[in-house]
């Protein structure tokens, strides 16, 4: 478990009572002309540390940020997403790390890890992706998948590709290595002037939540990778089967979106 002295200390001056840390101001902007951040529910048992926003949620915004550099040179830049609730409070920030070479000469196949940080800029979670050959999908050893720390370094499952050629489909897989949940996607995973949902099931194929790529435009669509994405699952849905579904999103970006 992450140790205390990890995370940076909370200001002396935010309120503080027995049920959150911060308070939120109400509408997308603090007074100040900050970004107004999600309060972080607190007195959580067994919960990774970070992950407190998620126990409160049932419902996440992804929005990725369009790289300028990207937009007019077409050289592919690391990925940043903003991570917001129903309310347009900030909960999550998404970084890529990966390097120039693999970006531009692998693309979508490319190795990388993405780190989620909260309002504090403590890392929260981490996403490991390795190399994987899309010409040969149905070998185990390509097939895509990405492994998930919450805390960093300590593994709290996977979401792993299936073969098929029909619909696309995902196991998420707990740290034992067993399957918890499915994702299966429609049979045209890029539509066009519509939103297309990949169906959260749970290991009773029962629907219980979806990933949801929304249509952003015509002109962002064409000229961009730069995607939004919603994310519902219960309210009462295990934190860290809520943060598994939440990093499948960003495999299904980079296995289906990415240009």
């Amino acid at each position: 478990m992450m140790q205390m002295k990890e995370y940076k200390e909370v200001p002396q001056d935010a309120p503080q009572d027995d049920t959150v840390v911060r308070q939120p101001v109400a509408g997308g902007m603090a007074g100040n002309g900050a970004e107004n951040w999600m309060s972080i529910p607190v007195g959580m048992p067994n919960c990774p540390q970070g992950l407190e926003y998620l126990t409160a949620l049932d419902q996440l915004l992804v929005s990725q940020k369009i790289e300028k550099l990207e937009l007019l040179t077409g050289f592919e830049t690391k990925n940043r997403f903003k991570v917001k609730n129903s309310l347009g409070q900030n909960v999550y920030s998404a970084f890529e790390e990966s390097d120039c070479c693999t970006r531009n000469m692998l693309g979508r196949s490319r190795p990388f890890e993405m780190k989620i940080l909260d309002n504090f800029q403590n890392e929260v979670l981490h996403l490991n992706r390795p190399f994987r050959c899309d010409i040969l999908c149905c070998f185990p050893s390509c097939q895509n998948a990405v492994e998930v720390s919450a805390p960093p370094g300590q593994v709290i499952g996977t979401v792993e590709q299936v073969c098929t050629f029909m619909r696309p489909k995902f196991n998420i897989k707990n740290s034992f290595g067993d399957t918890v949940l499915h994702i299966e996607g429609p049979l045209c995973p890029c539509k066009c002037f519509s939103d297309t949902n990949f169906k959260v099931l749970s290991a009773n194929n029962e629907e219980i939540g979806k990933i949801t790529k929304q249509w952003s435009g015509l002109g962002r669509e064409l000229f961009t990778d730069a995607d939004y994405f919603s994310v519902t699952f219960p309210l009462n849905l295990d934190v860290r089967m809520k943060a598994l579904v939440f990093a499948a999103l960003f495999l299904i970006d980079v296995v289906y979106y990415e240009q």
